[in-house]
C-alpha cells in the first residue's frame, strides 16, 4: 500500500504538467489545491480535478457533434444512420440549450452552404463564442424563460412554415432547452409560466414533474415542434442532460412523443401543495385539457413521429467513463457506480460518505456518480445541489486522510449561486470550526454556497457551454 501511495506521490509532477496542456475548466484549481493540510490530501484533490476536466473534455458538444456526424459522398451519417442529401431540397437548423452554441457552430463547419438558414437559442452572455454565417445564434434566459426566448422560437415556427417531405429540419437540442426553447399556450403569459416553474424547482420537483408541467402549457414541447416541422424529415441531435436519457423529458421533448398527460400535470401540482393556490388561468387551461376543449400533446401513435430520427450523441455516462479511464491510467482502482443518480442532495451526500467510510480499507480507489439531485429549499440561504451533498457528505468523511471529494454541474452553474459546485476532504469540518463556522447551520439553511465560499472551496468553471447533468468524483489515497 505504501509503495502505491508512494508512487501516486511522485507521480504528481506529470500532473502538472498535464494540466498545462489542457483547457483550464476549473478556473480555482490552484486555490483548491492549496486548500488541503497535508500532502495526500493535495495530491488526492490534483487527482479528483483532473479527472473532472477529463470529464468536461468528452462533454465538449464541439467534439461531440463532430464525432457524431459526418457528411461522406453527399450523404449526412449520424452514427449508424444515413440520411441521402439527394432526397431534400433544403436543410434548415433549429433548437436550443445550454450546449447549442457549439454544436450549431460544428455542425455548420460540417454541412457548410448545405445549411439554407436556422436560428438557435442560447443563454445570453455566451453568443460571442461562436462563430456561424448560416446559422443565427439568438439570445434567451435560464433558468427563468422570458420573452427573449419566446422571440427565437417565433422565428423558429416562421422557418417551419409550409415545409414540405423534400426538406430536412435538424434541431439541436441540449440541457437547459426547456427554459431556453419557450412558447406559452396561448391565452398564458412568460412570466405566469416561469413562476410556476420557479416555485416547483423550490418545492422541490424533479426534472421529470417539472417538464411534465411544463409541456401542458406549451406550444412546442411535449412533442408540438415535431408535429409543425411534419411532413419534413427531422433529425434531433441530443446532448442529454437528464437521468436515464429520456426523450420525452429532455428539453422538455419538443420533438418525442409525450407519455404524460394534462391529469398528470395536475398530480404534480396536487403532490407539492400547489393546486389550489396556482393562477387561474394554469387552473383554466388544464381543466379545459381534461375535457378535450385543448389538445393533448403529441403521441407515439402519431403520423409526424415516422419522420423523426431522436439521436442522443452525448450524455452523462459517456463523461464519467472517459474520467474512469484516466484514473485506472493511474493506478487507482475505480467504479462508476451510477449515471442516473438522483434524490435529496443531503441524503445523497451522507449515503455517498457510508460508500466512502466502507471502501477506505481498499484504497486507493475512486468512485464516481453522475445524475442530478434536487433540494428542497427550507432555508433562506444560497446554494445549489451539488454544494449542499457536498457539504452534507463531509460529516461522513470527517477526519479522513488522503480523502477529496468534488461535486459539480456540468454546466458551470449550481442552484442560485455562481459556483459550479464544491470540494471537500478529511479536513473540512476542522478548517471550518477554526473560522468559526458551524456547518449544520449552513446545512440547514440551504446556504451551503457561503459556507464554502468562506472556505475557499467552491469550484468556479463559469458557464461550460455543456450540460450533461452533475459529476460526483470521490477519491482516496
Amino acid at each position: 500500500m505504501c509503495r502505491k501511495v508512494g508512487n501516486l506521490v511522485k507521480g504528481a509532477k506529470f500532473f502538472k504538467i498535464f494540466i498545462k496542456k489542457v483547457r483550464k475548466m476549473i478556473k480555482n484549481r490552484d486555490e483548491l489545491i492549496k486548500n488541503a493540510l497535508n500532502d495526500k490530501d493535495r495530491l488526492a484533490r490534483e487527482l479528483v480535478l483532473d479527472a473532472l476536466v477529463e470529464a468536461f473534455k468528452a462533454a465538449d458538444p464541439k467534439s461531440i457533434v463532430k464525432n457524431s456526424v459526418k457528411l461522406q459522398n453527399n450523404k449526412l451519417i449520424v452514427q449508424d444512420k444515413e440520411f441521402s442529401l439527394f432526397d431534400f431540397d433544403r436543410i434548415v437548423v433549429i433548437g436550443g440549450g445550454k450546449a447549442s452554441g457549439a454544436m450549431a457552430e460544428a455542425l455548420e463547419q460540417i454541412l457548410g452552404d448545405k445549411i439554407e438558414a436556422g436560428y438557435i437559442n442560447v443563454p445570453e452572455g455566451i453568443i460571442n463564442k461562436f462563430t456561424t454565417k448560416r446559422i443565427r445564434l439568438l439570445e434567451a434566459t435560464h433558468p427563468k424563460a422570458t420573452e427573449k426566448g419566446v422571440k427565437g422560437v417565433r422565428l423558429m415556427l416562421k422557418l417551419l412554415k409550409d415545409l414540405t417531405p423534400r426538406d430536412l429540419v435538424v434541431c439541436l437540442i441540449s440541457g437547459g432547452g426547456s427554459s431556453l426553447l419557450p412558447m406559452p399556450i396561448e391565452g398564458l403569459s412568460i412570466e405566469e409560466k416561469g413562476n410556476l416553474t420557479l416555485e416547483l424547482m423550490e418545492r422541490g420537483a424533479n426534472i421529470y414533474e417539472l417538464n411534465t408541467v411544463r409541456k401542458h402549457l406549451s406550444q412546442i414541447k411535449g412533442g408540438w415542434l415535431a408535429k409543425r416541422a411534419y411532413p419534413a424529415t427531422v433529425i434531433s441531435l441530443i446532448i442529454s442532460d437528464v437521468v436515464g436519457d429520456r426523450l420525452d423529458t429532455i428539453a422538455s421533448g419538443p420533438t418525442s412523443p409525450d407519455r404524460t398527460t394534462f391529469q398528470d400535470a395536475i398530480n404534480v401540482l396536487k403532490k407539492y401543495k400547489m393546486w389550489d393556490g396556482v393562477h387561474e388561468k394554469v387552473k383554466d387551461i388544464f381543466i379545459r385539457g381534461l375535457r378535450g376543449e385543448i389538445e393533448e400533446t403529441p403521441k407515439e401513435e402519431d403520423e409526424c413521429f415516422k419522420k423523426v430520427h431522436n439521436i442522443i450523441i452525448g450524455n452523462n455516462r459517456i463523461s464519467l467513463l472517459k474520467a474512469k479511464s484516466f484514473l485506472q491510467s493511474k493506478g487507482i482502482k475505480t467504479e462508476l457506480l451510477t449515471s442516473s443518480m438522483k434524490g435529496e442532495a443531503r441524503e445523497i451526500g451522507t449515503f455517498i460518505g457510508s460508500l466512502i467510510q466502507e471502501a477506505s480499507p481498499k484504497r486507493p480507489f475512486a468512485l464516481l456518480l453522475g445524475g442530478e439531485t434536487t433540494v428542497t429549499v427550507k432555508g433562506k440561504g444560497k446554494g445549489g445541489r451539488n454544494q449542499e451533498l457536498a457539504l452534507s457528505c463531509s460529516f461522513e468523511i470527517d477526519g479522513m486522510d488522503g480523502m477529496a471529494l468534488a461535486s459539480m454541474g456540468s454546466d458551470g452553474i449550481d442552484g442560485s449561486s455562481d459556483a459550479a459546485g464544491a470540494m471537500i476532504d478529511g479536513k473540512t469540518l476542522l478548517r471550518a470550526n477554526k473560522l468559526g463556522l458551524e456547518p449544520l447551520e449552513y446545512l440547514n439553511n440551504n446556504d451551503s454556497y457561503t459556507f464554502f465560499k468562506r472556505l475557499g472551496d467552491c469550484i468556479f468553471t463559469g458557464p461550460t457551454g455543456t450540460n450533461v447533468n452533475d459529476f460526483v468524483i470521490a477519491l482516496m489515497i
